[in-house]
C-alpha cells in the first residue's frame, strides 16, 4: 500500500499520514512557529513566492507553507483520490 499524498499547490505534495495540523498563518503563535522553523531549518516553503495561505505542521516537526487555502488542503485531506476509487471498484 502506497502512502497517500495530499496536493498542496504547484505540484507539491505532503504525506497524509504525517500531517498533524493545517492552519491559517494569521495568528501570532503560528507566526512564531514559522519563525522558529525557519531558524531551525525545518521550514519548507512551497508557496513559489506567493502569499502564504496555509501552514501544514507535520509529526516530524517540519512546517510547510502553502499558497492554497487551509480549507482546500483540508478538503483534499478528507476526500478520497479518484485513482484509489478506481482500483477498489
Amino acid at each position: 500500500m502506497e502512502p497517500r499524498l495530499i496536493h498542496i499547490g504547484f505540484g507539491n505534495v505532503v504525506a497524509a499520514h504525517r500531517i498533524v495540523a493545517i492552519v491559517s498563518p494569521d495568528s501570532a503563535p503560528i507566526k512564531r512557529i514559522i519563525q522558529e522553523a525557519r531558524e531551525n531549518g525545518s521550514l519548507i516553503d512551497a508557496t513559489y513566492g506567493r502569499r502564504t495561505r496555509a501552514v501544514v505542521i507535520t509529526d516530524s516537526g517540519h512546517v510547510v507553507l502553502s499558497a492554497v487555502q487551509p480549507e482546500t488542503v483540508a478538503h483534499r485531506f478528507l476526500s478520497r483520490e479518484p485513482a484509489e476509487e478506481a482500483e477498489e471498484a
